[in-house]
């Protein structure tokens, strides 16, 4: 792979995480919360986009950058109050600046005129003319999207450091010797020295006294130094922000000059590298080089005077109480997905050994089965760390929130809040990258037909602005994300005549308030009276039931009349492995999964009554559950089994209510690898996957809450589905 083009993808990844920050901290500043900390993390993020940008020769991401930058500068030093009119701007700057990273990265073009504008806007919070957008010209020349390094040559560098100098209040001497790890991070000298210049007026000297002859030039290697004589009104921790993001891969010096302030040179004019490497051959060849020249120079320890130097940067061999940072990599996701792939074999095949021991008749206490319990240990510690390589907080989905609640409420005329709950919690990747589509069509739901008017609002005694509540949580080994507002409520009269008129159910059908509300999610169900931009199709809400049925959830409706509406999706933390009751009905061979059981029980005859039309219901502690027989559901028997002859699961679905699940008996407990059954099969009804066994035989898991809820619906009727029909003989 090109070395710049690996660079570049980093360079993006990162842009993403910077946006992301970026994002956060101007909704934390809109929120009222404009500490120093948050503003310092809003200019960040811009920076680094723009620093990172100019590597690369994305010259148009550049100038937009510096511009918002500019005016986030001014926020930072109090020049510029960040009101909602300022940060209305910035949010929509923001939004333009992930645009043109996105044109950047993957081709095409961004609203030219919108961009003129929000420049113009940026400009005017000022007040004052901007200094002109640095150029990329200390880096190589290349394509403008940087992607072309062909025809590589040294081009003279040039320091642009003739920027309107500023009171000087004080007079600095900044020494900067760069490591070679800062030019293997993609960063760039020239470009430290050209901000340092916006800082004042600044006289920089060359040092190019340990360049070696070409011969023994090291590629990687890093060799020149500078000195900066730098007079500026600016503090020294603003010298200091400069070099920020390089502080450990360079050797730097901050210090009150002494004697006269410097000269005002207007910069410095062209310096050729050629000309300086042929100085250095020459300079070389009347002196020995030194063993190890040709390597990247370490840095010298500075001599000990037993005086402390403040002027010095924060080293890591020089603060022993600097917090450590914490290490991490970038891995291919094919590679994680690879391992866990292996894994789940490694699962299987442990389960294949317990069931060949187990078979053997070999007693517990033996040194094998001892050994098989010690590696069944080690399975599982293993299985857990590499599920929690891939778990990733939910705030990579709730961070693209705001943004859409901003432009919705801009379409609907509703001001709206978005209150964010549990942000850290973790769920495996393969779950979040899912996350994204329901959560969005929930959102713009709850905005267009949850919240009122803000007359309507008033009118009822609530606040102008509505509110969208986004949490994420964990339960039972499940996450639980719960999206509510405090709007009007479902209008069940509504939903119910609406449904009606389409023609998905019957003028004289009778249904509960659970069942009406669930309404919503059938398939060309809409409310809207018009279709627009936001609702009136009628395949939002089926799109979120068939999105979280498809990742193995559950979503319930839980809506009070005045008071507002709150969805909640419960999903697997993973879709790789799961625990598991494994059990047998009708002769095959099942896996419920354990969080939906709640006990298991050995039912009496005179506990179990018939209702009529095929209900049957159980007596648990004084209270009626109904009674599912999974064999006759399934379509494995005709006959009903007597439950006094077989056993019951208690089960608890995602919307709290419980049922009971018969079947034959009761195989034991273990973990189970998922695999899909609809990438390898189709989709079956009441099934949610399939395992491989330790004997080698495939298992269906099922999906109670769909086995439960069908069974109820085909209460004297014949069974509403028969999936068994291709696994009879499994």
């Amino acid at each position: 792979m090109d070395p710049m083009a690996a660079i570049r993808d980093t360079f993006f990844q990162e842009c993403e995480e910077q946006l992301g920050a970026l994002e956060t901290g101007l909704l934390t500043m809109e929120g009222g919360d404009c500490d120093p900390e948050t503003v310092n993390g809003v200019f960040r993020a811009v920076h680094s986009v723009k620093g990172g940008a100019g590597a690369f020769g994305l010259d148009a991401l550049v100038r937009f950058a510096h511009v918002f930058e500019t005016a986030l500068d001014d926020v930072r030093a109090g020049r510029l109050a960040p009101d909602g009119r300022v940060l209305g701007v910035m949010l929509r700057a923001a939004d333009a600046l992930a645009d043109l990273v996105r044109v950047s990265r993957d081709g095409g073009a961004t609203d030219a005129e919108r961009d003129r504008l929000l420049v113009e806007d940026l400009k005017a919070l000022s007040g004052s003319p901007q200094p002109q957008a640095p150029q990329p010209d200390a880096v190589a020349s290349g394509s403008a999207d940087g992607g072309d390094m062909d025809g590589f040559a040294f081009q003279p560098l040039r320091f642009e450091l003739d920027a309107p100098p500023a009171p000087a209040e004080q007079n600095w001497t900044v020494r900067f010797r760069p490591e070679a790890g800062l030019y293997a991070k993609a960063n760039e000298a020239a470009v430290l020295l050209r901000e340092l210049g916006r800082l004042g007026s600044a006289l920089v000297t060359l040092d190019a006294s340990a360049l070696p002859s070409f011969p023994d030039l090291h590629p990687e290697g890093a060799y020149l130094s500078w000195t900066i004589d730098l007079a500026t009104a600016q503090p020294e921790s603003a010298i200091r922000e400069v070099f920020e993001f390089v502080e450990g891969d360079c050797e730097l010096d901050i210090a009150p000059a002494a004697g006269q302030p410097p000269g005002d040179t207007g910069g410095i004019g062209d310096i050729d590298l050629a000309a300086l490497i042929q100085q250095s051959q020459a300079t070389m060849a009347a002196a020995p080089v030194a063993p190890g020249v040709g390597a990247p120079r370490a840095a010298e320890p500075a001599p000990d005077t037993g005086i402390p130097n403040p002027g010095r940067a924060s080293r890591p061999a020089d603060a022993a109480t600097a917090p450590a940072s914490k290490a991490t990599i970038r891995v291919d996701l094919d590679r994680v997905d690879g391992l866990i792939d292996l894994v789940g074999e490694l699962v299987i095949n442990q389960a294949m050994l317990a069931q060949r021991v187990s078979e053997a008749g070999l007693p517990r206490s033996s040194n094998v089965a001892l050994g098989l319990g010690d590696l069944e240990q080690l399975t599982r510690e293993i299985q857990d760390s590499v599920m929690a390589i891939r778990a990733q907080p939910v705030k990579s989905v709730f961070q693209r929130m705001p943004r859409l609640v901003r432009e919705v409420s801009a379409m609907t005329g509703k001001p709206v809040r978005l209150l964010t709950e549990g942000e850290g919690t973790e769920v495996d990747k393969t779950v979040i990258e899912h996350l994204a589509d329901p959560l969005t069509h929930m959102i713009r739901n709850a905005i267009d037909h949850g919240l009122e008017r803000p007359e309507d609002r008033a009118a009822a005694g609530k606040p102008a602005d509505g509110t969208v509540r986004l949490a994420a949580r964990h339960r039972s080994g499940r996450i639980v994300i719960e999206v509510s507002d405090d709007g009007g409520g479902i209008n069940r009269a509504r939903v119910r005549a609406s449904a009606v008129a389409k023609g998905l159910i019957a003028p004289d059908a009778v249904l509960s308030d659970e069942e009406t509300d669930n309404l919503i999610f059938l398939p060309g169900f809409s409310t809207a009276e018009t279709v627009s931009d936001i609702s009136g199709r009628g395949v939002g809400m089926d799109v979120v039931k068939r999105s979280i049925q498809a990742l193995g959830g559950r979503i319930a409706i839980a809506s009070r009349p005045g008071q507002g509406s709150t969805f909640t999706m419960s999903l697997p933390l993973t879709l790789a492995v799961l625990d598991g009751m494994v059990v047998s009905a009708g002769g095959q061979t099942l896996v419920t999964p354990l969080t939906a059981i709640i006990e298991t029980l050995q039912p009496r005859t005179g506990d179990v009554h018939s209702l009529g039309s095929g209900a049957t219901v159980i007596a648990i502690r004084g209270t009626f559950i109904p009674l599912v027989d999974v064999g006759v559901a399934l379509g494995y028997r005709a006959e009903p089994l007597d439950p006094a002859r077989g056993i019951t699961l208690l089960i608890e679905n995602e919307g709290c209510a419980r049922a009971a699940l018969l079947v034959d008996a009761i195989q034991g407990q273990r973990q189970v690898v998922i695999k899909s059954l609809e990438a390898n099969y189709r989709r079956v009804p009441g099934v949610a996957a399939a395992t491989i066994l330790g004997d080698g035989r495939v298992a269906l898991i099922l999906d109670v809450d769909a086995i439960v809820a069908a069974s109820r619906s085909a209460a004297g009727q014949a069974p509403e589905f028969t999936p068994a029909a291709g696994f009879a003989h499994v």
